[in-house]
């Protein structure tokens, strides 16, 4: 993961020669660009979108899987780049009080973790993270003559190990969501494009597939799995909100000039639109073209991105949470030890492994895990994931590997349970339907004997 986390730096600097070369060609807006005028560009163009990631992993339930970790992973080291980018845009000299701060926040932590526990939830605790970030973060780091951008995200990571960070990060959303818009919002208020601008705008959405198979090249260079490095790559093929960010910064300080934002605004939409369909369909992409990619694949992998082998297995539950763990244990009772469960979280593995479970870590989306199944040793495959797109991926692959067995799924809709059984689920269930139908049951059987009494 690491070396991982080199790979936006190893980008700015080949997109920063292309950029460079381009100014040579003298087409639109690249003329007079000089080296260093170059890597501005270049810095700011290598981010990618953590908003569009983390949206894409959270519609398809991947935040956890180790493609997603590492996307993530990647994404907040562009984040912590960029923020102390504009910590040292400023160009003041910080104050000498500014060497207290570690020892102030280590000794408040305590203070602010116990204000944290009693501000209870929603408007308390929005309330409260406004203060922290607004008046501790911004305000105290602006008094000793640090960015107050660079308070902010400290006071988020001295925040994230608390068990409401979650909760609060939730809360917090639709301020992020405005936040964003009125960013956006500003930046198209700068000014109109002209052609010129929509020319050198296509021409850099035209160096993002380079940007993407660089990704993938690297990432793969550093022992991951094809599978993993495309769909880790597919995830950052876009441009990024911080780099527009990067570019309002240089305008201000005369280092590019204003056009420049109008032209990334641009790139940064269109790449949106592209990148949609393409995350939509990724795992289709990577089981078309498997062959392919895996010729790029080192000999040696990191172990916890290798397919895993599901043995002997006979029943298999994807998706170890609350309602596969019911689900395992039963089968379990039923079958012994020929119940093999899967999730993606390495967290929810290791708490199974510690309950006595046999889980292995792997994604049902994995179309190599999908290969090594033995169609005529499995005889029942339950899934139970969040992701209605995963299960229903994990049906079309089983019918490919000609699968006869059985299959039973939970959706959280009554559409979505008529479409799993249209794909061939045997037995698809409505999680709230079905819990409500228990729960009356279960209480009325209950309120029976209680009468009888």
């Amino acid at each position: 993961m690491g070396r991982c986390l080199a790979t936006p730096f190893i980008t700015a600097a080949i997109i920063g020669a292309a950029v460079f070369l381009f100014s040579q060609t003298g087409f639109a807006r690249f003329t007079g660009l000089d080296l260093q005028k170059s890597l501005l560009l270049a810095f700011a163009l290598s981010f990618s979108s953590t908003v569009f990631a983390v949206k894409v992993f959270e519609e398809r339930g991947e935040t956890e899987s180790y493609h997603g970790r590492t996307a993530i992973g990647i994404l907040i080291m562009q984040d912590i780049v960029a923020v102390l980018f504009i910590a040292l845009s400023t160009g003041k000299t910080p104050s000498p009080w500014a060497l207290a701060i570690p020892l102030v926040l280590f000794a408040g932590r305590p203070i602010l973790y116990g204000f944290m526990d009693r501000c209870g939830h929603r408007e308390l605790l929005i309330l409260f993270a406004m203060c922290v970030a607004l008046g501790v973060g911004f305000g105290g780091f602006e008094w000793v003559n640090l960015k107050g951008d660079l308070g902010v995200l400290i006071m988020g990571m001295l925040l994230a190990p608390h068990a409401k960070s979650e909760e609060l990060a939730k809360v917090l959303l639709s301020f992020k969501d405005l936040f964003l818009v009125a960013f956006f919002l500003s930046i198209g208020l700068t000014g109109l494009p002209t052609l010129q601008s929509l020319g050198t705008a296509a021409v850099l959405v035209a160096i993002l597939p380079a940007k993407v198979i660089l990704y993938f090249f690297l990432l793969t260079r550093f022992k991951l799995r094809a599978r993993t490095s495309l769909l880790v790559s597919l995830s950052l093929a876009n441009y990024s909100e911080f780099g527009l960010i990067v570019c309002a910064i240089g305008v201000k300080n005369g280092w590019i000039g204003s056009e420049w934002l109008i032209i990334e605004a641009i790139a940064l939409s269109i790449t949106f639109i592209l990148a949609s369909p393409l995350n939509t369909h990724a795992h289709t992409i990577y089981s078309r073209f498997a062959t392919q990619l895996k010729k790029y694949e080192t000999e040696k992998r990191l172990p916890e991105d290798e397919p895993i082998d599901p043995g002997d297995a006979e029943v298999l539950i994807f998706g170890m949470g609350r309602i596969g763990k019911i689900a395992y244990d039963e089968m379990r009772e039923r079958y012994g030890r020929r119940v093999l469960g899967l999730d993606y979280d390495s967290d929810v593995v290791q708490k199974n492994r510690a309950d006595g479970r046999e889980v292995i870590q792997d994604d049902a989306t994995d179309s190599d895990f999908w290969e090594k199944i033995r169609p005529g040793k499995v005889k029942l495959v339950i899934l139970t994931m969040q992701s209605h797109a995963s299960s229903m991926y994990s049906v079309e692959r089983l019918n490919e590997i000609n699968y006869t067995g059985l299959i039973a799924a939970t959706a959280h809709f009554d559409d979505q349970v008529a479409e799993l059984e249209e794909a061939g689920v045997h037995a698809a269930f409505n999680l709230f339907a079905e819990a409500g139908s228990g729960f009356v049951n279960d209480v009325c059987r209950r309120l029976d004997v209680c009468l009888l009494d």
